[in-house]
């Protein structure tokens, strides 16, 4: 999921994310990665979710980690 043209995500957006990736965990249909930017970044480590989403920096890092999986 591409997000690095999003200038803010309140908490119905993160709790959206969080849903999507207890679905994809759920029913083991892949890992979801969110390519994400610095201010998505920062309301995802203030709310300390970093761990729980995949955020990656850009495209390519997020097709590399699915490749590690």
């Amino acid at each position: 999921m591409d997000l690095s043209k999003i200038d803010f995500v309140d908490s119905s957006g993160l709790g959206a994310l969080v849903q999507l990736v207890k679905h994809t965990k759920q029913y083991e249909e892949g890992t979801l990665q969110i390519i994400s930017n610095a201010r998505v970044n920062q309301t995802v480590k203030l709310v300390r979710l970093e761990k729980f989403l995949s955020l990656r920096s850009s495209l390519d890092e997020a097709i590399e980690n699915v490749k590690k999986s």
